[in-house]
């Protein structure tokens, strides 16, 4: 897909971040070192909320007169609608301040393609699984402050059960029902496939879900990627388990960066 030169513009890609695991902003810089060498923008800078560069100083990196802020984010929520505004000093999709032109695109997460995404890693992971007997799972964060995450999910879930893929779909959620846990009681079919609708592979994907999948005991330490990804199927409860990365690490949210960037233009232009 071809993404028109802004050869003027500055681009900033915000991730949440982490103080205590570094796997959660790897995404967010992995995709911006793509961007960055297809040279669409003069510059590809990232920031975060829980890590350097911070929101408070990324702007005094930028040079550009005009710049597009994109939250590499999973949904609408507290920190799209509230944090990042504030450390920016946003008043809206549009701010000019100190010179520049600020343009505060919608979260990566509200792009039609995410529903490919998620059917693209369910296929990766469980290519062997005939879909007529597999359960898919979307997982994600729930209940939290302003938290849309449970939201998002159901959407993709709606989305993915009308394309007829999978004769069951549903939502599990880490912090409300119906929870990971329940994925027996939630599931009829065979084959079961576990796909996280979160941003990074962090201790959610890595400590967390496999616990409540029952896949690794509470006092095991992390899985590795590698560890928790190589073992699949999982033979559980007279079931085939496979359990999938996070969406937000592959290699196509480069694109869909690119493509709501795009679509800020065609709805503010």
């Amino acid at each position: 897909m071809s993404h028109v030169s802004k050869e003027s513009s500055a681009l900033i890609l915000v991730g949440h971040g982490s103080t205590i695991n570094p796997d959660s902003s790897s995404p967010t810089f992995v995709h911006a070192h793509e961007i960055r060498a297809r040279r669409i923008f003069s510059e590809v800078h990232c920031a975060f909320w829980k890590e350097e560069p911070s929101l408070r100083e990324v702007l005094r990196m930028v040079e550009a007169p005009d710049v597009y802020i994109v939250p590499n984010f999973i949904s609408e929520g507290y920190f799209t609608a509230k944090v990042i505004p504030r450390e920016l000093e946003l008043n809206g999709a549009i701010t000019i301040k100190n010179h520049q032109t600020l343009r505060y695109c919608e979260p990566v997460g509200n792009d039609p393609r995410m529903t490919e995404l998620l059917l693209h890693r369910a296929a990766e992971v469980a290519g062997d699984a005939p879909p007529h007997n597999t359960s898919l799972v979307i997982v994600a964060h729930g209940t939290g402050l302003n938290e849309n995450s449970a939201v998002a999910a159901k959407r993709q879930v709606a989305a993915i059960r009308d394309r007829g893929i999978y004769p069951e779909v549903v939502a599990a959620f880490m912090e409300e029902p119906p929870e990971v846990s329940e994925w027996v009681n939630l599931t009829t079919q065979t084959y079961v496939v576990v796909v996280p609708f979160f941003i990074s592979d962090g201790l959610h994907s890595y400590q967390d879900i496999p616990v409540l999948l029952g896949i690794q005991s509470e006092n095991s330490a992390p899985a590795s990627q590698q560890d928790v990804f190589r073992h699949n199927p999982y033979e559980l409860r007279n079931r085939k388990l496979y359990y999938a990365g996070a969406i937000g690490t592959d290699p196509m949210m480069a694109d869909i960066i690119l493509d709501t960037v795009d679509r800020f233009d065609q709805q503010h232009d």
